[in-house]
């Protein structure tokens, strides 16, 4: 198999498990949750300052359907996280090693 066909499997599969799996994700709330819950401060805890965010709690704002908007958020994040790492990728590759300059 080649390289890209492998890299475009991969991110096909990412998509479609961003999208569909977020469909059927837990509604409970995750491990820091419930124990702040049950030690009694999660009522000190402090809005995040990133809660007015398109993407905040996993949501996209906007779309009524909850789980809908979860598979959105789920597919924008995994399509940021292409760009970043792809672009970082990139930035690296081009920069070389110093054993591209033996002789």
């Amino acid at each position: 198999m080649s390289t890209r066909r492998f890299f475009t499997v991969a991110v096909l599969v990412s998509l479609l498990v961003a999208g569909v799996a977020s469909y059927y994700a837990s509604t409970h709330p995750d491990g820091l949750e419930y124990v702040a819950t049950q030690t009694g401060f999660l009522d000190s805890a402090e809005e995040s300052a990133t809660a007015d965010s398109p993407l905040a709690d996993y949501q996209t704002s906007g779309v009524d359907d909850a789980r809908l908007s979860g598979g959105i958020a789920g597919v924008v994040g995994v399509l940021v996280m292409l760009a970043l790492s792809t672009g970082l990728f990139w930035a690296l590759r081009r920069r070389g090693s110093p054993a591209d300059t033996r002789d």
